[in-house]
């Protein structure tokens, strides 16, 4: 590769500690494997500023992505990193997803004072979670929880359990364990009780279409299997057309050459819940998420999807163009 005079690129990342790690990890590895040298920049987006409402009532999953995504097509960045289960399914025009690094553990973990794992808390206990999608999975599962709105970065969120104002605390297993902090998972949470979000557990390195460069250098990051996964669980939500508004998980993996996906949909209160899974060829893995989508809405996911946007009062979502 010719470096010529792209030896010193502009990273885009927002401010917390769990987005400065990643965006770190991924410019080590440009450094060690590129030689490139990478320089932090940092962006605050509508996501961040905003703390006082529910990720569902002020918009979809784009509010931690325009304001970077807006300066990488401006020029003023040469990549920028997010968490894949941040990136909305449709990708701005002039953008790609450039890498989808190697995936962490993908599962839901729960933090409980006292240690007490899932089967045994006490009824009524207060859990804390920003999520639609564990909010109906954890009431599906037990119909007793308490389950109490919780906003602000990862650090945030771990200190508020400490502080003792919820009983338990639902996050991802793989930021806490980037944040150096998996002793205090009190258990990792199994997909058949919480299907994960979308991309969740993945790093996505985000660059302009047009930019050999960075496509080049890309490759050097790409992960082949977890883009693959990945992909089908973005189909599967594209089809869906679902953001942070609904209760759509997935998880998507590599076994026996097949790639496996199981999706489902929830009802708000978790009382209605269409799940199934499906196989398919690895080279096609929008094609599979496609296809459990309409098994899903088959099921009866079209029901649950309209009702869950009829009690939000938000409207329908224009399809987004192509997914990359």
């Amino acid at each position: 590769m010719e470096l010529k005079d792209r030896r010193r690129l502009i990273l885009g990342t927002r401010g917390s500690a769990l987005a400065l790690w990643q965006s770190n990890h991924v410019a080590a590895r440009l450094t060690c494997e590129a030689g490139v040298e990478v320089e932090l920049k940092k962006i605050k987006t509508k996501g961040d500023r905003i703390l006082d409402a529910p990720l569902a009532k002020i918009g979809d999953k784009g509010l931690f992505v325009k304001e970077i995504e807006n300066e990488l097509l401006r020029g003023s960045l040469d990549l920028a990193v997010h968490s894949l289960k941040d990136m909305p399914t449709g990708i701005p025009a002039g953008l790609s997803l450039g890498a989808i690094l190697e995936r962490e553990d993908p599962r839901d973990a729960l933090i409980s004072r006292g240690g007490i794992p899932l089967d045994e808390l006490p009824k009524g206990v207060a859990i804390g979670t920003s999520s639609l999608r564990r909010r109906a999975q954890l009431l599906k599962y037990r119909p007793d929880l308490k389950l109490v709105d919780v906003r602000g970065n990862l650090d945030t969120r771990v200190r508020k359990i400490e502080e003792g104002q919820f009983d338990g605390i639902i996050l991802a297993s793989a930021g806490l364990k980037r944040m150096g902090w998996e002793d205090r998972i009190t258990e990792r949470i199994s997909p058949e009780v919480s299907l994960p979000a979308v991309g969740q557990g993945a790093i996505v390195v985000e660059v302009r279409e047009d930019d050999a460069f960075m496509g080049e250098l890309m490759k050097l990051l790409d992960h082949r299997e977890t883009r693959a996964a990945t992909l089908a669980e973005r189909a599967l939500m594209k089809r869906l057309e679902g953001g942070c508004q609904v209760p759509i998980g997935a998880l998507g993996w590599l076994e026996g050459g097949a790639l496996r996906l199981d999706g489902m949909v929830a009802s708000l209160d978790g009382a209605r819940l269409v799940r199934d899974s499906l196989e398919g060829d690895p080279a096609a893995p929008e094609d599979l998420g496609v296809a459990l989508a309409e098994r899903l809405l088959e099921l009866g996911a079209d029901d649950i999807l309209a009702e869950v946007r009829a009690m939000a009062e938000v409207p329908e979502p224009v399809p987004n163009e192509g997914i990359h």
